[in-house]
């Protein structure tokens, strides 16, 4: 163990938990591969100090609180038709075409989303090598009863842009163009776009403000949020100039299918537990289903944490009697709740 593993550099690294809606905590995402993480057999675990066993364990546990992410259909769906929006947007000079992705809660939208954006950032990179002031994805999310100026404000705050005191909207707006022209920005991932309600003066005003980005921001535009065709973001006049501008992708349960079982199958590969019986989880494929309600958010939380609690108490593997122990969220619980599109 002179050498410092991987495992153990990436424990310390600090940056690791950085949000998304900066550009440092993008960027570490966009750019970041899966922590390798060699899984030790009993004989060379027990050989490792106490320190180092502790160490090795809190590892796994990281990579099980994060797993992987399946490119399942809709994800790869969403990525295609992002990239070709990107580049059917390339050199259009007006009414450039965006994306919206819609779901209930838990079916993938911000996994899909955030997907596309980092497959936009990684082709920039590879075709402008060594450019680091390039900015090719900006995320940002629509907060909580939002007004025009908030929102110019997350997007300040994602380039890093001060903002100071009462400085004005047509400020903020002004600067964060600036920097996204200058930078090449090619992709706009907007979030939480549900919190957008055209019926309010705020909800209008912010969409306005969403639409002038988008006319001065030679980008492509992406939204993503809960049911929103339920919640009115196509409705009135400035639904509709939505509605002409956008395709609409949604996010769905998964059936139970082949695609299901080899969702389960490959979280199951990328488990790194000492005891864990392969096929195990693939045989409770129904049950998985059954308990999820085919929601792939659920599933991917009930996996993780069974997989962190088979490490905290020793078993080192996952049972049925395991995923039993591991609270979901109250939507996959409770059948009464209403979570169609």
């Amino acid at each position: 163990m002179a050498d410092q593993p991987r495992w153990q550099s990436r424990l310390q690294d600090e940056e690791w938990h950085l949000q998304l809606t900066t550009r440092e905590g993008w960027q570490q995402f966009a750019e970041s591969e899966p922590a390798g993480l060699v899984l030790l057999g009993d004989r060379k675990w027990k050989e490792l100090s106490d320190d180092e066993r502790d160490l090795y364990d809190e590892a796994r546990i990281d990579v099980h609180a994060r797993l992987i992410i399946v490119a399942t259909s809709a994800v790869r769906r969403i990525v295609t038709a992002g990239r070709r929006l990107t580049l059917l947007n390339k050199h259009a000079i007006s009414a450039r075409r965006g994306l919206i992705v819609s779901g209930a809660a838990g079916t993938g939208k911000t996994t899909s989303i955030t997907q596309l954006g980092k497959t936009i950032h990684l082709l920039d990179r590879l075709r402008h090598p060594g450019q680091h002031h390039r900015i090719p994805v900006v995320y940002v999310t629509v907060p909580p009863a939002a007004t025009a100026r908030m929102l110019a404000v997350e997007f300040a705050r994602f380039l890093g842009l001060p903002v100071i005191g009462k400085q004005n909207i047509t400020d903020v707006t002004e600067a964060v163009c600036g920097v996204l022209l200058d930078a090449r920005t090619s992709l706009v991932i907007v979030d939480e776009i549900h919190n957008l309600n055209l019926a309010t003066r705020n909800g209008a005003e912010v969409s306005d403000q969403l639409k002038y980005f988008s006319e001065r921001i030679p980008a492509t535009f992406c939204y993503a949020g809960i049911n929103v065709r339920r919640e009115g973001l196509f409705s009135g006049t400035r639904g509709q100039q939505i509605a002409g501008r956008f395709s609409l992708i949604p996010t769905l349960r998964f059936p139970l299918d082949e695609e299901w079982t080899a969702v389960v199958a490959t979280l199951e590969d990328a488990l790194r537990l000492r005891h864990h019986a392969p096929g195990t989880l693939v045989d409770l494929d129904h049950y998985l289903h059954d308990r999820t309600k085919g929601m792939i958010g659920s599933l991917s939380h009930l996996i993780r944490g069974a997989a962190i609690e088979a490490v905290l108490d020793g078993s080192e593997k996952i049972t049925r009697k395991t995923l039993e122990q591991i609270n979901l969220d109250l939507a996959a619980e409770d059948d009464d709740l209403g979570l169609e599109e």
